[in-house]
């Protein structure tokens, strides 16, 4: 179901890059962690998901996982480096060759976008298959993400081109969710830990909405004043909240004391 991308020589510009900066071992730590997390929760497809983030300090440069390789098994000394031009300028392997497309153009074209995070998860997924729009606003986490949201209807097959990319960055727009109709969510955030954050509640609000659509029953909206108002207040704390999210539940990876989610 994948694609690898073409390999290309590592350019000489690049012979010098130093990638052991605070900051960007931060960042390939936290990147990392978030791939284990996810697997941990099941909200990975296969081999076939990716995540990243630009290199701290570069507008040009960024983190992705290397194809092959299930979520589980990603560290931070595996994680690519590649420029926006498909070179992997630190790291050994390729891109999966969507990963490439999606993530590159998405960095390009929308400059906000420090972190992207593409999956299959399923409940969210599930939201995808549906006529009309995914996530309704039925609860207070779906709340999160009220006015955040972009919805793609248009599936056009695998992103094996620039244009296929261009076109979901298009897309977004100013979105910080993508639903992909037919195919999966886009997450974008400035932070790995707004990412993670996002991507783990957007899932949980797309289980519930499952289950309360499960009943048959009639669903019960928030109307749009209490809707927008309490969006505001939790994106008040959002950040930190984020950091928070990221740093417990890293600390419960080390310790060992995460367990797989079974579906």
């Amino acid at each position: 179901m994948a694609h690898t991308l073409a390999g290309s020589s590592r350019p000489s510009r690049y012979a010098d890059l130093q990638l052991d900066s605070p900051a960007a071992i931060t960042a390939r730590t936290e990147l990392a962690a978030c791939f284990q997390l996810a697997a941990l929760h099941g909200l990975e497809e296969g081999i076939c998901n990716h995540f990243s983030a630009m290199v701290p300090g570069r507008d040009d440069l960024f983190f992705v996982n290397p194809y092959g390789y299930a979520f589980a098994e990603v560290t931070a000394e595996n994680l690519l480096v590649c420029d926006f031009h498909g070179h992997v300028v630190d790291g050994e392997g390729l891109p999966e060759a969507t990963a490439f497309y999606i993530h590159a153009r998405l960095h390009k074209q929308l400059p906000r976008v420090k972190v992207a995070f593409h999956t299959h998860m399923p409940h969210a997924t599930a939201l995808c298959l549906l006529q009309g729009p995914p996530l309704l606003w039925l609860g207070q986490t779906a709340l999160k993400f009220y006015g955040r949201t972009a919805v793609d209807e248009h599936y056009n097959g695998l992103a094996l081109d620039e244009s296929e990319g261009d076109r979901i960055a298009s897309v977004m727009g100013n979105a910080d969710i993508v639903f992909l109709k037919n195919h999966g969510v886009i997450i974008a955030a400035p932070t790995i830990a707004e990412a993670w954050d996002d991507l783990y509640y957007l899932e949980r609000a797309a289980q519930v909405q499952l289950m309360a659509m499960a009943t048959q029953r009639e669903l019960k909206p928030v109307p749009h004043e209490i809707a927008q108002r309490a969006y505001e207040q939790m994106r008040l704390g959002d950040a930190e909240s984020a950091r928070a999210h990221l740093h417990s539940a890293m600390r419960r990876l080390a310790k060992g004391d995460l367990r797989p989610t079974t579906a």
